[in-house]
């Protein structure tokens, strides 16, 4: 007889009494599979866990939380040698949940777990950072990425997504440009960046689809930046909406180097970083992911 296969569930200490979750749990526990769940107090208990599903001999480990969650045991996942890494679930629990959003992951927990287990895997890319750190879904600079670092937790846990656009508009008195200078192949541009976003997946700051073409197993990121010639208005429209605007600049890189004469904040996946020079490249098949049939951000 088969043995079930062995899953690890990590799951974010905000929502370890989360009832859904716990029944969730159970329903698939009741079937026969072995699901282990630890739950997160501080940082650095997601890479804990993932060292810890090694002894286990888990065939796939279970982000549960929001955007951040997902982007710690991604990375976490990268320091497990490849012969021996697990497959990645997702259970959405976050603020925004934009990348098990765009990648058409059930936001109902129960099917959400379901398929982080079940689910047919695929090899998926990710981006590393500086050579140390990876982003599963987005990295996003300027005012943007401030507005995601400074949005206060309380006002997310009551608005979601949309907390970040309402704390945005409070704060356009912040508004300024950064000034850097972009590389890639056959690519280069210099100037004042009002918003950076490169994708791996397409949407960030609770729904925004800030890279609306990236793909996420085509070993390229898709960048798109708003420059400071024009009000910030119809510019972001423009973003935002997909339209052609001389402002909007869009390359699609396989790397690309990020040079500032000053801290510059990226947020890769929620999580910040700062710094005066960023290389950013793809690592094509990474990791193994579970994901829905439906998925539109696998080509």
């Amino acid at each position: 007889m088969t043995s079930m296969p062995r899953t690890l569930l990590i799951l974010n200490g905000k929502e370890a009494g989360n009832p859904e979750v716990r029944n969730a749990v159970k329903m698939l526990r009741e079937e026969g599979f072995v699901l282990y769940v630890r739950v997160t107090w501080e940082q650095g208990d997601a890479k804990r866990f993932v060292d810890e599903s090694t002894a286990l001999d888990v065939h796939t480990v279970i982000a549960g939380g929001g955007d951040g969650t997902i982007n710690e045991v991604a990375d976490a996942l990268m320091t497990v040698a490849a012969e021996q890494r697990p497959c990645l679930g997702i259970l959405p629990l976050g603020t925004a949940n934009d990348f098990a959003t765009s990648c058409s992951i059930p936001l109902q927990l129960d099917n959400a777990l379901q398929l982080a287990v079940k689910g047919r895997a695929v090899a998926i890319d990710l981006a590393r950072v500086n050579n140390e750190r990876y982003f599963i879904n987005m990295a996003t600079g300027g005012f943007g990425a401030r507005i995601t670092t400074e949005t206060p937790e309380r006002l997310k846990a009551a608005l979601g997504g949309v907390s970040y656009f309402i704390h945005g508009l409070m704060r356009m008195d912040a508004l300024k440009a950064d000034s850097c200078e972009i590389r890639g192949p056959d690519f280069a541009w210099a100037g004042d960046a009002l918003v950076i976003g490169i994708g791996n997946g397409r949407q960030a700051g609770g729904g925004q689809p800030l890279c609306p073409t990236a793909m996420i197993n085509d070993g390229l990121l898709e960048l798109r930046l708003l420059t400071a010639d024009e009000l910030l208005p119809a510019l972001l429209n423009s973003l935002l909406s997909g339209e052609k605007n001389k402002s909007v600049v869009e390359a699609t890189l396989p790397w690309l180097e990020i040079s500032a004469p000053h801290d510059i904040t990226f947020n890769l996946d929620g999580e910040p970083i700062s710094g005066t020079h960023f290389r950013i490249e793809v690592v094509p098949n990474a990791l193994q992911c579970r994901l829905p049939p439906n998925c539109e951000l696998l080509g």
